[in-house]
């Protein structure tokens, strides 16, 4: 299910847009719950789980990031740890031969794109986007392709390519903004 997608633009906005679909086998909901959100300085949005989604939209409490560490050691440490955390006191982290399995999302903060996948990994693209749920593919590679389109028109035609040639990924597409504040230490 799910088409995430993030683009970060030339000003460090951050946009993320996400996709409808609801999908179990064979069947397909159209959801009104979102899979995108803002939540303090962050942008999230999410695949794999709409529970995962609610935990981190209503339970998560995100840390506050000290002052002498940088955003990627922030993002490594003690954000994935209150994420991990979060999912684990809720019921919805799985242990699987000794491995802790989450679900998949990204992260917008201080003008990058932080991809968390299942394993708890916080990665970050060399690209200025990202994208993750059964529709990554398609959208990489409408992406890869921008041209000097505004960055919500680029992230709506991302979702379109995946839409197309995805059955998991429907229409109605909701894309938010989160404005850069130029605090970034990365």
């Amino acid at each position: 299910m799910t088409c995430i997608v993030g683009f970060v633009d030339k000003n460090k906005d951050i946009y993320f847009g996400g996709d409808s679909a609801g999908v179990a086998g064979n069947t397909l909901d159209v959801r009104k719950d979102v899979k995108v959100w803002k939540k303090g300085e962050m942008v999230f949005g999410f695949t794999t789980s709409f529970r995962m989604g609610q935990l981190l939209m209503f339970k998560l409490d995100i840390p506050d990031q000290p002052k002498k560490m940088n955003d990627y050691e922030f993002m490594c440490t003690l954000f994935i740890d209150r994420v991990r955390r979060c999912l684990k006191d809720n019921g919805y982290a799985k242990i699987n031969n000794n491995v802790e399995e989450i679900g998949e999302f990204l992260v917008g903060y201080k003008a990058v794109i932080y991809h968390v996948y299942s394993d708890c990994q916080v990665g970050m693209n060399e690209c200025k986007y990202d994208s993750c749920g059964c529709g990554h593919d398609y959208a990489m590679g409408s992406l890869a392709t921008n041209d000097s389109k505004s960055a919500k028109e680029i992230v709506w035609k991302a979702l379109e390519v995946a839409e197309k040639f995805s059955t998991s990924v429907r229409r109605p597409f909701k894309i938010i903004k989160l404005k850069y504040e130029g605090k970034g230490v990365t």
